[in-house]
């Protein structure tokens, strides 16, 4: 698994992780920005009025209502992106990354306008009297290209599992065996049924469960951020200076935090925006096809709210959290993952100064340092590591007070432990210390530094829960219908069999390999669906020019 791990960061460092990347997404969403003339401040108003149903026809065509659209397509975006992967954006970027996030999802509003209006214009009706649409319908039906749609619903198929089903059962059941000590196998199984139920009654089933769950457990959140965000009052200032003051430097070392270059808080503050609202990846598209609406470009107005709702808000309120806190900077005893630990040759101390810029060259690859891997043994005693030729870090920190246990049985091991290219080779030992956390672990201490004290977890176990749930249902219907598309709708039923295994065997499995999966399927279904409303651009403008236009002739007939 440690192999499979490395050759995903591998495809990622030529993918989502590529200097490249961030300006083609940011790029694509400033150009329509632009070229609409900034309809994320223009349309904003209008869609919250075509939202409430205002402008809607009776015998519009489709399976479910604006609002249901919109939740269904929340859900699928308001998940561990919101929770865990602010937080890992922090981890890896600093406060800086949180900047970087609110650019994606303001340029994000219009990328997501696009791809949906366009989605929605070219929908079909399936075999079985449902709607059915997404990128890869514009991309067969309007650009004639076959082979981008069937790469574009192969890639849709793929992400499902990397970004729907796998790591949103992996960060709940992280969270709810560290909140309420159940096993992971356990919650798995529950869970995995539970989605079995609602996935087989088709999106109806699907609009219906989401459109009760996303207002709940949004406001449940926000209740518990806000909580946090008031305790702390007193650091919101400093927060925000934070975020900006190094959005174009990187942000300096501060505690147990080494640093991190312009780079990787810019990659990993547009990464995690992705990964959090999507805009780009094309698989809002899919949940509003389902609407009902007689004019594609009303569709459209209604998922500029997505990455507003998402990231503007949610993800503002988690990062605030974890900021003012004072938590992303701290270290906390925690169980080491090995895709997280590595052992460097030499003895690194925290407080002096060459070492922390040697370990941040290191960590950010950010220009020549001295730093090498450790290989040779290392003599182990009742848990203690003897010697001072090397250094282990842990989430990109120093570890501190370093333990080494049986897997078996946690006793303290005795011992000779080989070590190779920094890498442990014995694989029945649990390491555990003081050092950085990240991902749900991070948000979870977070919110326990408020006004409800310990009860803090509860709220974020309980909303992840949701959360990622509710995305992990979302993401099965992206799915199918990108199944109907290739193999016709006999395709579905295996498809969500599979589905359902896969959730049920992530809730069990390491974390940080399941969000390097998902680091990959995103860029995969990103790319082809840019280059299709790039493509699209004079179509798109034609379009939102006819609308207004019957638009106004229709209120002007009133």
């Amino acid at each position: 698994m440690e192999a499979f791990g490395n050759f995903l960061l591998l495809l990622d460092s030529y993918l989502g992780s590529s200097f490249w990347f961030p300006y083609v997404l940011l790029g694509t969403g400033l150009f329509f920005t632009l070229y609409l003339k900034f309809p994320q401040i223009r349309y904003f108003k209008h869609a919250i009025k075509v939202v409430s149903g205002k402008y809607d026809r009776k015998g519009d065509e489709g399976d479910t209502s604006h609002f249901q659209a919109l939740t269904t397509a929340l859900s699928g975006t308001v998940g561990t992106g919101n929770i865990s992967g602010v937080a890992l954006a922090i981890f890896l970027g600093g406060p800086a990354a949180l900047l970087w996030m609110w650019v994606t999802a303001f340029l994000g509003m219009t990328t997501k306008f696009v791809e949906v209006t366009l989605s929605h214009k070219y929908r079909v009706k399936t075999e079985d009297g449902t709607m059915a649409g997404g990128p890869m319908y514009f991309m067969d039906r309007r650009l004639n290209m076959k082979w981008l749609a069937v790469g574009f619903a192969i890639a849709t198929v793929i992400s499902s599992f990397g970004t729907g089903s796998l790591p949103q059962i992996n960060g709940i059941s992280t969270s709810m065996e560290a909140t309420f000590g159940i096993e992971p196998i356990l919650t798995g199984a529950v869970l995995a049924v539970l989605l079995a139920l609602v996935i087989l009654g088709g999106i109806k089933r699907i609009a219906a469960v989401t459109s009760k769950i996303v207002p709940f457990m949004a406001g449940l959140y926000i209740v518990g951020a806000l909580a946090v965000i008031f305790y702390n009052i007193e650091n919101i200032g400093p927060s925000f200076v934070s975020i900006f003051e190094y959005a174009f430097t990187g942000s300096a070392a501060v505690g147990g935090f080494l640093g991190a270059s312009f780079a990787y808080a810019f990659n990993r503050g547009v990464n995690r925006g992705l990964f959090s609202n999507e805009a780009g990846q094309g698989s809002a598209p899919i949940a509003h096809a389902s609407a009902k609406a007689h004019e594609p470009v009303s569709e459209g107005m209604v998922s500029i709210l997505e990455p507003f709702i998402d990231t503007i808000i949610i993800c503002t309120l988690t990062g605030l959290v974890i900021l003012s806190s004072g938590v992303w900077n701290e270290k906390f005893e925690n169980q080491f993952d090995r895709t997280d630990m590595v052992i460097l040759a030499g003895q690194y101390e925290q407080n002096n100064e060459s070492n922390k810029l040697e370990l941040y060259k290191y960590l950010n690859e950010d220009g020549e340092h001295s730093v090498e891997s450790y290989t040779g043994k290392i003599e182990v005693v009742s848990g203690k590591a003897l010697g001072k030729d090397f250094t282990i870090i842990n989430a990109r920190s120093i570890a501190e007070d370093v333990r080494f246990t049986l897997s078996s049985n946690d006793d303290p091991y005795t011992g000779t432990l080989e070590v190779v290219d920094g890498k442990l080779v014995k694989q029945n030992i649990v390491v555990t210390g003081k050092s950085l956390i990240h991902s749900a672990t991070l948000t979870t201490k977070a919110f326990t530094r408020g006004f409800f004290g310990e009860y803090g977890q509860y709220i974020v176990s309980i909303g992840l829960l949701l959360f990622a749930f509710s995305t992990a249902i979302s993401w099965s219907y992206y799915g199918d219908r990108a199944m109907t598309y290739l193999l016709g709708p006999r395709s579905i039923m295996p498809y969500r069999v599979f589905y359902v295994a896969g959730f049920f065997w992530a809730s069990f499995s390491d974390t940080t390999l399941i969000w390097y999966l998902s680091y990959v399927a995103i860029v995969v279904m990103t790319l082809p669906n840019l280059f299709g409303i790039l493509m699209l651009r004079k179509e798109m403008r034609e379009t939102v020019d006819k609308y207004w236009q019957d638009f106004e002739k229709e209120q002007q007939s009133k």
